[in-house]
């Protein structure tokens, strides 16, 4: 399978550092499309004929399932279409101005590990945050990565309130995984109000904007492309 445009425009190769190869794609990305290229590379990877890929994206408002997504957390299945998935986790969703980024590693070279990887994924994300002056944080029982926020006031039992900033669910095939992270730069929060986001209710979302972080899209990818390798490792062959 060809790549999804003909814009694909790479941002590093193979060759230029022991990073994967990545791909940018402009513009809105349908999401069948993009799952089906994401499915050859996969196939390619494990096949030996294909790089590791970290591949970055937008899409078109949608909302996605994962396999552990309960039906009442489609609160508003109207709204946008609805796309199941088989990555892990529950209803999210994707739209301009956030950056997803689908991550197609070999596990089998990385470690079959699958705890570290979404630790190695969200330390990623945390070290991405920090390049912006923001502590991003991780909560047990809560994938993915959270601000706190002082600026609003507590829960009703008391707890502070906290924001998501970013999503992370994966899908395994051969040890190669797939699917990834979304990262809000600057999409409409009020996207949200068609489902229970991950399944967490209480808690909020937020974007870098949203925060009062002036940063675009491209800001953000150079500074997942300069954080990689310390956060993920450039991929060994296994013992």
């Amino acid at each position: 399978m060809t790549l999804p445009t003909p814009d694909t425009l790479p941002l590093a190769t193979p060759g230029a550092a022991p990073a994967p190869q990545w791909l940018l794609t402009p513009g809105l990305m349908p999401h069948p499309q993009a799952v089906a290229w994401m499915e050859s590379r996969v196939a390619g990877i494990a096949a030996g004929t294909a790089p590791e890929t970290i591949w970055l994206v937008e899409h078109p408002p949608l909302y996605t399932a994962g396999t552990s997504a309960r039906p009442g957390d489609l609160t508003d299945p109207h709204r946008f279409p609805v796309h199941q998935t088989g990555r892990g986790g529950q209803y999210t969703y994707h739209g301009p101005g956030q950056r997803v980024v689908y991550v197609m590693l070999d596990l089998n070279r990385r470690g079959r590990d699958v705890r570290h990887f979404v630790r190695a994924l969200e330390g990623w994300v945390i070290a991405t945050l920090a390049e912006f002056g923001l502590r991003g944080e991780i909560r047990e029982g809560r994938v993915g990565v959270w601000i706190a926020r002082p600026d609003k006031p507590p829960l009703p039992d008391g707890t502070a309130r906290e924001d998501k900033i970013a999503a992370i669910g994966i899908k395994l095939r051969r040890w190669i995984s797939f699917h990834g992270l979304a990262i809000n730069v600057d999409p409409d929060l009020s996207h949200y109000a068609g489902i229970v986001p991950c399944g967490i209710s209480g808690h909020g979302v937020t974007s870098l904007v949203d925060l009062g972080l002036p940063v675009t899209m491209a800001d953000l990818d150079h500074a997942l492309l300069n954080g990689f390798v310390r956060a993920m490792g450039p991929g060994t062959e296994s013992v």
